[in-house]
């Protein structure tokens, strides 16, 4: 389906210019929302016991197994422009959450695993090496949602704050920028915003796709891509592209559980199939 071309269609017919449809365009992304309501088929569960190739030993980080979070079935899955998940096949996501949090930099993603398992493929379905590791199982099905930078997004607690304690004088370069190009490029934001939200508007907690540029995302692929000592400030020019060169593979929100984790994968690395690459970040909430 031609997302962008439908977005275009209903922002035109707002009365909004065709040149600012296409600025806003350039940030917005398609993300796919799984939840355990809705109707439709299911494309995937959440927890459960995974199928496995036959002679495939359950993933694990050493003598520690890998719970499994969410099993999906990328053939089942709308498609996206612009997101090169795969055609067909299976996308496994293990991890061990509350070992992820704590890893040492030295190893990172040590304490979890992408699998794919292509169509095809002679699988059964693993018996998990203990209870803790394939909790209870929920089928989830598949809408999409609007997904754009939190510098664009209204109410996003953290740049709003951040924002709203600046002066003029105080803000970098690159601040005072952003801040010009959305009062003059973008004097229709808020028509555009609302209505790419009323076109896609999944309230879905795990999300694949989209973006995951809040500081504790941006802050974990620093600590695990960049030298030691180095170190981006939140919502500066180069911690924002450092995210927006990343892609949530599978986006935990934080409602039900202490610990929730993002998949995150460079879009080269997506389009090449190189699921070894994918990071994560695994963050802590207290109930």
């Amino acid at each position: 389906m031609d997302h962008q071309g439908e977005f275009r269609r209903a922002a035109l017919g707002l009365g909004i210019p065709d040149d600012e449809i296409s600025r806003f365009s350039r940030h917005l992304r398609l993300a796919i929302g799984l939840s355990g309501g809705g109707d439709g088929s299911p494309v995937g569960h959440i927890g459960g016991s995974p199928r496995l190739p036959v002679g495939m030993k359950w993933p694990s980080a050493g003598d520690i197994p890998l719970p499994l979070l969410l099993s999906v079935d990328c053939g089942a899955l709308p498609r996206v422009d612009g997101f090169d998940l795969p055609a067909d096949g299976t996308l496994l996501f293990f991890v061990h959450q509350e070992m992820d949090f704590g890893e040492s930099r030295a190893d990172p993603g040590r304490y979890a695993r992408v699998v794919y398992v292509p169509d095809g493929t002679e699988t059964a379905v693993a018996e998990p090496p203990d209870s803790a590791c394939a909790g209870e199982r929920i089928d989830v099905r598949a809408e999409l949602r609007a997904d754009l930078p939190l510098w664009l997004e209204e109410g996003d607690e953290d740049w709003h704050e951040f924002w709203e304690d600046l002066e003029w004088d105080d803000m970098s370069p690159f601040q005072q920028r952003l801040a010009r190009y959305m009062e003059r490029e973008l004097p229709h934001l808020d028509e555009l915003r609302s209505l790419a939200h009323g076109l896609w508007s999944s309230g879905a907690y795990l999300v694949i796709g989209g973006y995951a540029d809040d500081e504790a995302t941006v802050g974990g692929i620093t600590a695990k891509t960049l030298a030691q000592g180095e170190r981006f400030s939140y919502l500066d020019e180069d911690a924002l592209r450092l995210a927006s060169e990343w892609i949530p593979l599978a986006n935990e929100g934080r409602v039900h559980t202490e610990y929730y984790t993002k998949f995150m994968i460079r879009h080269d690395d997506l389009a090449a199939a190189r699921w070894d690459k994918a990071l994560t970040v695994t963050d802590f909430q207290a109930p």
